[in-house]
């Protein structure tokens, strides 16, 4: 197949790439350029800035001209405008629409776990990323309907990989590997009990090139997450053995104060708080989905290439977590002296 990827060269992207190459399909990237690729002379590279909607059209048509494209995969549409784009430069023009979408689709909470495919997608988290994605979903599937050309949404977890991060309660930074091999304390927000699932891009990717001119999927949204359903707690204990680091000692703070207290968990209050697991019946069935690579590998894969590459940043230089270890530890012993508890 002839398979054009807006995009090609991020974190799912790649190892897409990869696995289309190594099944002998033709490959087109279309993206800014600014990335170094292992890919050269093995694809076709196209430049152009996917968020300049009439010079975007334009390239595109300009391209279908020359050649047809079995597959568009679309990793880099956020907005609604982005996707509009997509049936102006491609109805009735390719046989398969892939859209990367994301799990923060769905509705928070959820009316049941593990959350299926087709659940309730009215009310995503109160962020842009979440909402906007929604809003992409419902435009390409309209356009569908239409006619405009058979469409797959495919909607990845946390999804890292060996040169990623790692998330915790306070974001992505590469500090949180530090402060757990110097045996630092580390904030966890609620009680660490919330169910969490990470997937390695490898394992996602597949889903991916398998969807490529499957009619099978043709109308449908399936989800690609990881498949241990781990609580924040046994997360970091996870990560921390994986590296050889000494066990956690995890600090608990309410997400909503936690989220009050610094932006950096914003994403705790709108997403980690709540049981983040997924049905993946659908996608094993339709997409030979699997998941492969257990968080203790894949955790040992990121600390290994960061370390080897010396992108571990230095927790020393980042006061955060320490400022907010010792607001609670204060606030902690004033409430427990002050409190008089009623004995009767």
């Amino acid at each position: 197949m002839r398979i054009l990827i807006l995009g090609g060269t991020g974190l799912i992207s790649t190892p897409i790439t990869t696995q289309l190459l190594a099944q002998g399909h033709t490959i087109v990237h279309y993206n800014r350029g600014k990335r170094s690729t292992a890919f050269e002379g093995q694809i076709e590279s196209i430049v152009g800035d996917r968020y300049n909607h009439v010079d975007f059209v334009q390239q595109m048509e300009d391209l279908q001209s020359s050649q047809t494209f079995d597959v568009v995969i679309e990793m880099i549409g956020f907005k609604p405008d982005d996707v509009e784009d997509l049936s102006r430069a491609f109805a009735g023009k390719i046989g398969h629409l892939i859209f990367c979408s994301t799990v923060d689709v769905y509705s928070k909470p959820p009316a049941r776990y593990p959350i299926p495919d087709t659940a309730n997608r009215d009310n995503p988290a109160p962020w842009d990323y979440a909402q906007n994605k929604s809003k992409c979903e419902a435009i390409l599937f309209a356009a569908t309907e239409r006619g405009d050309f058979p469409l797959t949404v495919l909607r990845p977890a946390h999804t890292y990989w060996d040169g990623g991060a790692l998330l915790h309660s306070l974001g992505g930074s590469t500090t949180y590997l530090d402060r757990l091999r110097k045996g630092k304390p580390l904030v966890v927000h609620g009680d660490g009990q919330s169910l969490w699932v990470s997937c390695h891009a490898i394992d996602v990717a597949r889903g991916f090139v398998n969807a490529c001119g499957n009619p099978q999927t043709f109308g449908k949204g399936y989800t690609l997450p990881g498949e241990e359903w781990l609580t924040w707690n046994d997360i970091h204990r996870t990560v921390a053995n994986a590296i050889g680091a000494p066990e956690p000692t995890l600090v608990h703070i309410p997400t909503d104060l936690l989220a009050r207290l610094t932006d950096r968990a914003f994403i705790d209050k709108v997403n980690f708080q709540y049981n983040n697991i997924f049905d993946t019946t659908a996608a094993r069935t339709d997409l030979g989905f699997e998941y492969t690579i257990p968080l203790s590998v894949g955790a040992r894969r990121v600390y290994d290439y960061l370390d080897q590459n010396g992108r571990i940043a230095n927790s020393d230089d980042d006061p955060l977590d320490d400022r907010l270890l010792a607001a609670w530890e204060h606030a902690t012993e004033t409430m427990l002296s002050s409190f008089k508890p009623n004995l009767t």
